[in-house]
């Protein structure tokens, strides 16, 4: 009695059956029955050797007559399937839709790294060695890729298992979903910082000046409204109220409410920026109390980062800092805020921190600072000598 497997265009023929390698690593096993029917493993497995011989202890079966039909395959929602109503229904922890950038994040991850790895696997069938393959695989040229990746992963199977699609998290591996800064960050010098708003463009040198005396990001400066500014040029006194944000996603402008709740905030202006500002909004900004802060060229539209970039990259390249991200100068203000002395209480409301963790960089990035205090205390003493 002649026994073949079934045709694969994607799996090489075996002598007896076939198999093929599925997008998550796995290795599927299947044949024709003697009674005519196509049979699969029940389960897929780790090596295509490994598959191979279950062919083979099948054939052997038959040629001993002792063959029975495989079980039929357990029914179980697979990963593709589990994950499109988990993304559209997430929820945030305090029971918020997800942001919208949050939310084509995810749908980044899952079409780029995890529905090609898991996606045709059953949740049940996800087990501790796949998921520890599949990182390994991933190999570490793209640690926060790869971070980003299992944190995703950790928290959708999570969800699973409380669906009781699962009995327990295969996601196991310690610290596995977190990934460190891979280089320092260099905040700008005052210096450097001037020459970067020397060369740039006239309507984007106050969005370059308020990024980082202000330490906004760059989705909250750029939807800045001219209500959102308050100024005193009498008093030099003046206050930003950052009540909004906007994110670009699927080409597509959205406005909504800040990074977390804590973005919420009124950020005082200093001094020096005030007179600046009000020329800025005399010269380059709208009548109307809607009108945009930093619009794009047309006056009306939001500001896109490729559109800034443009005219950032040269500008930090003639200052000397051609590693400097714009994000840096986020950072670079919140460093000066630190070297003011400014408590961690006052830093997290200045940059809009929700959490102290964040605030704490900065503060330890301002030792450096303390270290010239400490040096100007020892003149003084020197000095009454």
């Amino acid at each position: 009695m002649k026994h073949t497997g079934g045709g694969n265009s994607r799996g090489r023929r075996a002598t007896f059956g076939s198999v093929r390698k599925l997008p998550s690593g796995r290795w599927q096993a299947r044949y024709t029955g003697p009674d005519g029917r196509e049979h699969r493993a029940e389960h897929t497995f780790t090596t295509k050797t490994d598959a191979n011989a279950w062919l083979g202890t099948r054939y052997a079966d038959i040629t001993r007559d002792d063959w029975k039909a495989e079980r039929p395959r357990r029914e179980g929602i697979t990963f593709a399937e589990f994950v499109k109503p988990w993304v559209e229904n997430r929820r945030t922890k305090d029971g918020e839709p997800l942001k919208p950038r949050t939310r084509d994040h995810y749908n980044r991850l899952l079409e780029r790294v995890l529905l090609p790895a898991f996606g045709d696997l059953r949740v049940t069938d996800i087990t501790v060695e796949h998921v520890e393959q599949w990182r390994t695989d991933m190999g570490v040229k793209t640690p926060t890729l790869r971070a980003h990746s299992y944190s995703l992963l950790q928290t959708i199977l999570a969800d699973a298992v409380q669906a009781q699609h699962l009995k327990a998290n295969p996601c196991v591996i310690q610290g596995a979903g977190t990934s460190r800064r891979r280089k320092k960050i260099k905040p700008a010098t005052l210096s450097e910082l001037a020459a970067i708003v020397e060369h740039m463009p006239e309507r984007l040198r106050a969005l370059v000046l308020v990024c980082a005396w202000c330490a906004l990001r760059f989705g909250e400066a750029t939807e800045l409204r001219r209500a959102d500014l308050d100024l005193d040029t009498e008093r030099r006194r003046g206050l930003i109220h950052v009540e909004r944000g906007v994110t670009r996603v699927s080409g597509e402008f959205v406005v909504g409410d800040p990074k977390s709740d804590a973005g919420k905030r009124t950020v005082a202006v200093p001094p020096h920026l005030v007179p600046l500002l009000q020329d800025h909004l005399d010269r380059h900004v709208g009548r109307g109390k809607n009108a945009l802060l930093f619009p794009a060229a047309d006056g009306r539209t939001h500001l896109q980062p490729s559109s800034l970039y443009r005219s950032y990259y040269p500008a930090r390249e003639a200052a000397g800092r051609p590693d400097l991200r714009w994000h840096d100068l986020r950072h670079t203000g919140a460093v000066f805020a630190a070297q003011t002395g400014a408590t961690l209480a006052e830093l997290m409301e200045r940059l809009g921190h929700a959490t102290p963790a964040a605030a704490l960089r900065y503060q330890h990035s301002a030792e450096g600072r303390d270290a010239k205090i400490a040096a100007a205390l020892s003149k003084i003493a020197e000095g009454e000598k």
